[in-house]
């Protein structure tokens, strides 16, 4: 017997158990209606700044997050975390596990974390992130999206998060590939990480300004190059306003729900290549991006039926 869905009303009130019983739902049948219908109301009811951190492995992004979590937490605000981890090649599931990456308090019910194994996505985020997310944006003040790495390919935390904060660290030489790879159209807040290394992080970001500098005007958001020390704790003050400061922009002449509408639409689509291939999108034509009504979960299930017939 299949365990049951658990409702809005009970997911809304932020109880872990509730979120984790949710969260396997979607693993094990994101069609079952009974999630279709959890994922429309979450999708109706957007709460959160959801926040894509990510950078290059050892570039700090874990010890960045939890500092991040200190410090929301002590203005009360609750925190979902999706941590993507590489994937385990035996059994497809999560290499890491957030429980190694991240020291939370267990007993505070503010706080939820998941692992998600990145498993065959080259975007360095798991297949179900954008449904996780969605959930979580319906319940928590911030959703943090913490992903396996970042390369020429792996830019899809765009496709889930408000803001993206990208991590350099000190004396890796990253800003340089950076430049070659366009990896700066990606990010709306840069931190040049390990920020006690002094001279070294003074030329990242100098080095990083530069790159900017290059990659022309964007959506009008003026990118902050910030440095900053997770272990000291060092400019993390400022880091967490910039934040704060990007969000109240979003809020600004609808920039947050054009944002969002678009990724609905990235993941719609990207999920019907996934079930029905790209001859199944050819069939579907004009109708994906003419489908307005309803959340993206609700579209899929209606243009699914379609293409089988139904």
């Amino acid at each position: 017997m299949a365990a049951r869905v658990p409702d809005f009303q009970t997911l809304a009130t932020g109880a872990k158990p509730a979120m984790a019983a949710a969260l396997a739902a979607i693993e094990r049948d994101p069609a079952d209606p009974d999630v279709v219908a959890l994922l429309d109301r979450a999708w109706a009811a957007p709460r959160a700044h959801v926040i894509g951190l990510t950078g290059p492995p050892g570039v700090g992004k874990s010890t960045l997050t939890g500092a991040l979590i200190r410090a929301w937490r002590g203005e009360g605000l609750t925190v979902g975390v999706i941590a993507v981890d590489p994937s385990s090649r035996r059994t497809g599931g999560a290499l890491l596990g957030d429980r190694t990456r991240l020291a939370t308090d267990a007993e505070d019910t503010g706080i939820f974390v998941r692992s998600m194994a990145a498993r065959d996505r080259l975007g360095g985020l798991a297949s179900l992130t954008f449904a996780a997310m969605v959930l979580m944006r319906a319940v928590y003040d911030i959703v943090l999206v913490e992903t396996v790495g970042v390369g020429q390919s792996e830019t899809d935390v765009l496709t889930v998060a408000d803001t993206v904060v990208f991590c350099i660290q000190p004396g890796s030489g990253d800003s340089l590939q950076f430049m070659k790879a366009g990896i700066m159209e990606v990010p709306h807040i840069i931190v040049v990480t390990k920020a006690d290394m002094g001279a070294a992080a003074i030329r990242a970001r100098a080095d990083v300004k530069g790159a900017l500098s290059l990659n022309g005007a964007g959506d009008g958001w003026d990118v902050p190059v910030l440095l900053a020390s997770a272990s000291s704790g060092a400019g993390m003050d400022k880091l967490v306003a910039a934040l704060a400061e990007r969000r109240s922009w979003l809020d600004e002449d609808g920039r947050l729900s054009d944002s969002r509408r678009a990724q609905d639409d990235h993941w719609l689509e990207e999920t019907l290549r996934d079930r029905f291939g790209r001859e199944g999108l050819k069939r579907l034509g004009d109708t994906v991006g003419g489908d307005r009504d309803g959340s993206p979960f609700e579209r899929e299930a209606r243009l699914g039926k379609m293409l089988m017939g139904q």
